[in-house]
């Protein structure tokens, strides 16, 4: 019976394979539109800013970071596993094509007309799949069994967690499948059986063959099998994407190409103080632009920028950021990961409550105080480790500088070490408490 499913020498089986594909892979096309759609509505939530300026730099910065991984190599071991796994998973799937073709089209390795070229590109899939095999072990294994600190967090407990595990075991499932399928389909060909016509080269798989049967008929259902768990698992794990911190595999592309190209240091102003001041300054002053309910600072996501929240779902969550912020490293409760990982939770609930029109949910809830505390916000330095350390540009310092600013702005909250200096500052023109003619007493000692 179950052979009967998978047997392609009918005509008629053939067809039924083929209409069944097509309504599979344009239904998975269609879904994760649909859920891509969503995503980027949720990161137009945020205040428009213009990214816009020095295309070239931008490109070079996109082709450093994202394509060539640069910062990952701060930590070589793990950055060569990481290249291995991202470019094995990457250039494998250009066979996706082939396999597209070959599922709507009922054809059988439809580039194997490109000959020695064609014997090249699978040996090359099957090395690069072993590739992954191996650096997908690895990484269960760090995250699953070897002590590393900035893996075991809390913030990871739970879903995180078993996010980067299924991750992790769906591509070993994946190319274990791979693998089989063209064990099979070489002992196929080698034994003439019709519609497996000789084509391609298969260093690694070759060497499976002894694990498979001998009968034509079990061979035919392994392939099949293979073939239709490897194209619906890929179509699967393009959907899981939109639920998953492996979002980064599709946005880290755009999101260091939009990355700050401004020195790290710099903060910018606020364009609605430095109008304050200007109409405080210039009776005649006219502002550029007049907003509603203008807001200091950032209290819930909206008043975050668009990049911002494309920083959010860009989160690997890999921990780098946390693992060298110094105020984590003190026991402090701030972990930069945790902010990211806050917002973007928060950003998916708001986008969802905005869908269903929920209003305790819009109103009555905000980032501040719902999803990061105070006590994370004052407990950084403003160092900018997190900003250096993170491989794909995310910046989790504008977030927090946001909330700050919020808190002082608007609610005249901040910690009292911090408010005797504003005191000081406004008093006496120096963070210290003395008078503005005692100053430039220090000279004296000169």
């Amino acid at each position: 019976m179950l052979f009967t499913i998978f047997e392609i020498t009918s005509k008629g089986t053939i067809m039924a394979a083929q209409i069944i594909f097509a309504i599979i892979f344009i239904g998975a096309i269609l879904l994760f539109y649909s859920n891509a759609r969503k995503i980027y509505k949720n990161i137009q939530l945020g205040k428009k800013e213009d990214r816009s300026d020095r295309k070239g730099d931008r490109l070079k910065n996109m082709l450093l970071v994202a394509f060539g991984q640069k910062k990952m190599f701060k930590r070589p071991i793990a950055a060569l596993l990481h290249l291995g796994v991202y470019l094995g998973f990457v250039i494998i799937n250009i066979e996706m094509l082939e396999i597209v073709i070959d599922g709507l089209f009922g054809t059988h390795r439809v580039f194997s007309f490109l000959g020695p070229l064609y014997g090249v590109l699978i040996a090359s899939f099957e090395v690069l799949a072993a590739i992954v095999l191996v650096g997908c072990v690895v990484f269960l294994i760090r995250r699953n069994v070897l002590s590393i600190k900035r893996l075991r967090q809390k913030e990871l407990a739970g879903w995180p967690k078993s996010d980067a595990n299924i991750i992790l075991v769906a591509e070993i499932l994946l190319m274990t499948a791979f693998l089989f399928m063209n064990a099979a389909d070489f002992k196929l060909q080698t034994m003439g059986f019709a519609h497996y016509h000789s084509a391609g080269a298969f260093p690694v798989s070759s060497m499976l063959v002894s694990l498979l049967p001998a009968g034509a008929e079990a061979l035919v259902f392994i392939e099949r099998f293979c073939w239709w768990f490897h194209i619906v698992g890929v179509l699967a794990f393009l959907n899981y994407l939109p639920i998953s911190k492996h979002l980064h595999i599709l946005l880290a592309f755009p999101n260091t190409y939009y990355a700050n190209l401004e020195p790290q240091g710099k903060l910018e102003n606020m364009p609605s103080v430095t109008q304050e001041v200007k109409a405080m300054l210039d009776p005649s002053f006219t502002p550029t632009s007049v907003e509603e309910n203008v807001r200091f600072g950032v209290k819930d996501v909206p008043d975050l920028t668009w990049k911002n929240l494309l920083d959010a779902y860009t989160c690997t969550e890999c921990g780098r950021c946390t693992s060298v912020c110094p105020a984590n490293i003190t026991g402090k409760k701030l972990s930069p990961r945790k902010i990211m990982m806050d917002t973007r939770d928060r950003v998916s609930e708001l986008g969802k409550a905005l869908e269903k029109q929920d209003t305790e949910i819009i109103e009555n809830k905000s980032l501040l105080d719902g999803y990061i505390s105070r006590e994370e916000i004052w407990a950084c330095t403003t160092c900018n480790a997190c900003v250096e350390a993170c491989p794909v540009n995310i910046n989790p310092l504008e977030i927090i500088m946001g909330l700050r600013q919020y808190a002082v702005m608007e609610e005249s909250s901040a910690p009292s070490s911090l408010n005797a200096m504003f005191n000081n500052i406004e008093n006496n023109g120096a963070p210290w408490q003395y008078a503005q003619s005692d100053r430039a007493n220090w000279k004296n000692e000169m």
